[in-house]
């Protein structure tokens, strides 16, 4: 599909604006593991996603991690643009899950444009305070969710996403994304195992009950 009919408002925006994007958006190929955009810093622009997968997340001084949150085809990635932004600084890295494809508005054009459309810039408005909403959500589960239920959620969300009970993920990228050790992880997924949750090989999880995981997950 092509830009115009991934952009949600695109219809609402000036001729003059359409034609702007339009003759400056770049398309790009992010191959899996690509750093799209690393800290507060940086400044890769607007980004679409095309098809694919991006990672959203956040690293301690001690180096761990926590997914704040999943960005799929169509989703929309703001503060990538954090220079737009002058009152968040967010210190947000965003890899490619999967090999991606991306349409990217450099940052400049994308803030000339929402200084003068109102549709823009309600639209951004909107856009940031929902990813604002994903991370409160996820701070509200670290609080007060205990980890086995945070780990059933995570093993469902990770199924849907790759439409398999069969997931390839080491207890290590699992711990990335939940934002705690290895060894925390890797001792949940035997107890999960030991009743008859999941089964365990190398690099792999195989979901064998969902109904008791959806179970632990609404808790």
């Amino acid at each position: 599909m092509e830009f115009q009919g991934l952009f949600p408002i695109w219809d609402k925006l000036a001729p003059q604006h359409q034609q702007s994007i339009l003759s400056s958006v770049i398309s790009r190929r992010l191959p899996k593991g690509t750093v799209l955009h690393n800290g507060s810093a940086d400044c890769a622009g607007f980004v679409l996603i095309k098809s694919g997968q991006l990672r959203a997340y956040i690293l301690s001084e001690e180096g761990r991690e926590i997914t704040l949150y999943r960005l799929l085809e169509q989703d929309i990635c703001l503060f990538s643009a954090s220079c737009v932004l002058r009152s968040v600084q967010f210190e947000i890295t965003v890899t490619a899950e999967k090999d991606t494809e991306v349409y990217i508005i450099p940052s400049q054009v994308y803030k000339t444009i929402m200084e003068e459309s109102a549709p823009l810039a309600n639209f951004s408005n909107e856009l940031m305070a929902s990813r604002f909403s994903d991370v409160m959500w996820l701070i509200e589960q670290i609080m007060w969710k205990s980890l086995d239920t945070r780990l059933a959620r995570f093993l469902l969300e990770e199924a849907a996403l790759e439409e398999s009970d069969i997931l390839k993920l080491t207890h290590e990228a699992i711990a990335n994304h939940l934002g705690t050790a290895r060894e925390v992880v890797t001792r949940m997924l035997r107890y999960f195992q030991n009743e008859g949750y999941v089964a365990l090989t190398r690099g792999t999880v195989e979901i064998t009950n969902s109904d008791a995981l959806h179970d632990l997950a609404d808790n």
